[in-house]
């Protein structure tokens, strides 16, 4: 973290900040999307606690939740008009490989 005029930073001067992007989605069973992101990385999220939010309730209909497509980075829906944040995604999404070890 640093400071420049007054105001506070996270990272390190100088230092590029590497934003995270989903390069591909597919939808899965029960409400879970499979993700590739910037990475290379693998993982699955899960939707369904979303789904009680207004904003995410056109997904419980599986042919809308089921049209997911990848667009300036993010998974979104309905022409646009629902996303989900890709670092959210990142950061709460299990990797491919925990679940295979798991399995």
């Amino acid at each position: 973290m640093y400071e420049v005029d007054g105001i506070v930073y996270a990272g390190e001067p100088g230092k590029p900040v590497e934003l995270i992007s989903v390069t591909s989605a597919k939808p899965l069973k029960d409400y879970k999307l499979l993700l590739c992101f910037s990475t290379g990385e693998k993982k699955q999220y899960d939707v369904k606690p979303l789904l009680k939010y207004p904003a995410f309730k056109p997904l419980k209909n599986k042919t809308i939740f089921n049209s997911v497509r990848v667009k300036y980075g993010a998974p979104i829906w309905n022409k646009g008009q629902i996303d989900i944040d890709p670092e959210c995604l990142y950061e709460n999404g299990i990797a491919v490989s925990t679940l295979k070890a798991t399995a």
